[in-house]
């Protein structure tokens, strides 16, 4: 997530909002927000909802067997449609802000 707030400045001027969403409570995701210097908003979704609605939660894949969500990226439009997803099963494996970005733009290109 820190190559996205890097990069936020390209977002924002593409009218794109970056949001990261996780599992934690809110005291732990605003610690890492301020500890790390995001800027962008990081949502708490302890119960899992949100995740559970995009299909992105990883049951046990978290310290001592605790669920997770799975890392993905989203282009979401205004009416709420998701237009792009970059999923994967490895915690380590992030789209880069470049993907999106481009995915973004070929997006705009073709009109969807």
């Amino acid at each position: 997530m820190r190559s996205f707030q890097e990069r936020l400045s390209d977002f924002d001027a593409r009218g794109i909002r970056v949001v990261g969403i996780s599992v934690d409570p809110p005291d732990i995701n605003r610690r890492q927000s301020q500890k790390l210097g995001y800027t962008f908003p990081l949502l708490s979704d302890p119960k899992a909802k949100v995740i559970r609605r995009y299909d992105v939660l990883h049951p046990g894949a978290g310290p001592k067997g605790a669920d997770i969500a799975r890392p993905a990226e989203f282009l979401i439009d205004s009416s709420r449609l998701v237009r792009w997803v970059n999923l994967t099963d490895n915690i380590a494996v992030r789209a880069r802000p470049e993907q999106v970005l481009s995915a973004f733009d070929q997006l705009q290109r073709t009109g969807q």
